[in-house]
């Protein structure tokens, strides 16, 4: 068995029409790939923020799916988004496939925070709802989004549940990563390049996974928090591209 994905090293802003181009752009490059399934950054569609428009997010949705639908692309949509159901927000990776149909959402579930009593941060204003598991053409994939997988120290107030094993062990063969990490010039951003690097061979390996994995490229002039590509289960590179500015990658994973 083997699935065809994409991942898109875009840039993340506020203004969600610019998000909408540049995911417009992903989405045709795996089109001309001919891939199943796309993935993005973190928060690419409406921003990473809680303060986003709800009604704009919701069109503009509507409207990523349905290109994508016409296309017969499936997607692994990151954004914020506030459901319905609950009128909650929740950080998200949205399933679809290439039919359209909505498989649901993963939460991100270690968002990040002070540490501090009471943790202030992203912690504050996202909901969490269970970690689950999604089959997507009879591959059963998994979501995680950003700190989710490496469970940094200077910014998790609480512990590390290992959320690529426990996908691992709910049965996950592909987990979908969506990244939207802060970044500067400065020597630490260094330091992190190389935690999140390492903990994304050494957790594909120790779940035996792969992982394909996206990172937000805005302000382009500055490398990514982490690398964009895909890590096999035996933790190498299988495809990875520059640290810098937009990117695509096409790859097919054999199960």
């Amino acid at each position: 068995m083997e699935i065809r994905v994409s991942g898109a090293q875009i840039s993340v802003t506020r203004d969600i029409e610019s998000n909408i181009k540049a995911i417009d752009r992903a989405i045709d490059y795996a089109i001309s790939q001919k891939a199943e399934i796309l993935l993005t950054p973190e928060g690419s569609l409406s921003g990473y923020t809680h303060e986003f428009d709800i009604q704009t997010t919701e069109e503009a949705l509507a409207s990523v799916t349905h290109k994508a639908k016409e296309a017969g692309l499936g997607l692994a949509l990151g954004t914020c988004f506030v459901e319905q159901a609950d009128q909650k927000c929740y950080n998200q990776i949205r399933f679809y496939k290439t039919d359209g149909e909505y498989l649901g959402f993963h939460s991100k579930t270690l968002t990040c925070g002070s540490l501090t009593d009471p943790p202030k941060g992203e912690i504050n204003h996202y909901t969490v709802s269970p970690l689950k598991i999604f089959d997507y053409d009879n591959v059963q994939v998994g979501g995680l989004i950003c700190n989710d997988l490496w469970a940094n120290p200077e910014c998790t107030p609480i512990d590390d549940p290992h959320l690529t094993q426990q996908l691992s062990d709910m049965g996950a063969k592909i987990i979908f990563h969506a990244v939207n990490g802060g970044r500067s010039e400065n020597e630490w951003s260094d330091v992190a390049w190389q935690y999140h690097s390492s903990n994304l061979r050494m957790r594909a390996k120790a779940g035996k996974t792969w992982i394909v994995t996206v990172d937000n490229c805005h302000p382009a002039e500055i490398r990514c928090s982490s690398p964009s590509g895909v890590i096999n289960p035996q933790g190498e590179w299988a495809c990875q591209v520059e640290s810098k500015g937009e990117q695509f990658f096409n790859y097919t994973i054999r199960l």
